[in-house]
């Protein structure tokens, strides 16, 4: 399922479409906004600010809502077709970034966030995709944006997750068994083989869960393994923004605007198994680097 530069040219394509629709969300910068500095001086920043009144609320539970009934839909839709395809396990790979790309895209209309999308010409590399996690909005966009042939990975409690989890089975995403290190590992050399097998690439978290507050948690080491099992390059996604959109535990999305941003591929040709703290600390450095002050770690 290796991506031709035709179907690179035909995502851009959607790609640039969709930010021009007659909804409003376009590729744009963060609006300028005049702040009272301590001396009491107003000077302009772009720093987004909360809209917590009850207008505004209103519109983003109707907003939630609507996602939510419309994600439902396409998830119906697309596990019924998934079930015709159930004896072609690598066909529903495929449907399954389908889904994602039709249903991440929707929802990402339907909440209106401003997007501003960068080095979009490492987006369809065959390889594998990280991404910082703080927000169920980071979700919508890696369905969306990863290219056709991408396999996710996650914990295996996943399939309870309702109609989401039993269409990620059915899609062929892959599972690991986090329940111990051993385990997890084995569950990772399980799923590079399968990657290269079968021409795939990857999307994966390595935070390996969401971050409360937007800062850069620590990395796990899986990612690094699969790497080392694939020999796949490492394209960083970088989201920022999204924190300040859809905080945790709020039901309030607000129009903060977004970045992704990929960084080019980081070849692992070279890797080495006794160098795996090192590799996975220059990701991190370099996602550190590529976030604004307010989302990197702190030291």
């Amino acid at each position: 399922m290796e991506n031709t530069g035709g179907g690179a040219f035909l995502r851009n394509r959607r790609l640039e479409s969709f930010m021009n629709t007659s909804s409003g969300q376009r590729v744009e910068e963060p609006a300028r906004i005049l702040v009272k500095d301590e001396s009491g001086q107003r000077r302009r920043t772009d720093v987004y600010t909360d809209d917590d009144g009850w207008v505004p609320t209103i519109i983003s539970w109707i907003r939630i809502v609507i996602c939510f009934v419309s994600m439902m839909v396409t998830t119906f839709i697309w596990a019924l077709i998934m079930v015709v395809f159930i004896p072609w396990p690598y066909a529903r790979v495929r449907q399954g970034n389908i889904y994602g790309h039709v249903t991440g895209r929707m929802l990402m209309w339907i909440l209106g966030n401003p997007i501003k999308i960068e080095g979009a010409e490492y987006s369809n590399e065959r390889a594998i995709y990280i991404s910082n996690h703080a927000s169920p909005i980071d979700i919508f966009l890696i369905m969306w944006l990863t290219p056709t042939g991408t396999v996710g990975i996650a914990k295996k409690e996943i399939i309870w997750y309702p109609l989401f989890g039993q269409l990620y089975v059915l899609a062929n995403h892959l599972r690991i068994d986090r329940s111990n290190p051993t385990a997890a590992i084995e569950s990772m050399k399980e799923a590079a083989c399968a990657v290269v097998k079968n021409n795939l690439s990857l999307i994966i978290f390595p935070e390996g869960t969401r971050s409360k507050n937007g800062r850069l948690l620590p990395f796990k080491k899986g990612f690094v393994h699969l790497a080392l099992q694939s020999r796949l390059p490492i394209v960083p996604i970088v989201l920022t923004g999204t924190h300040l959109a859809w905080k945790k535990g709020s039901l309030h999305v607000r129009p903060a605007p977004l970045t992704v941003k990929y960084l080019p591929p980081v070849s692992t040709e070279n890797w080495k198994v006794d160098k795996i703290d090192d590799y996975v600390k220059m990701v991190h450095n370099l996602y550190a680097e590529h976030l604004p002050e307010t989302q990197r770690p702190l030291p």
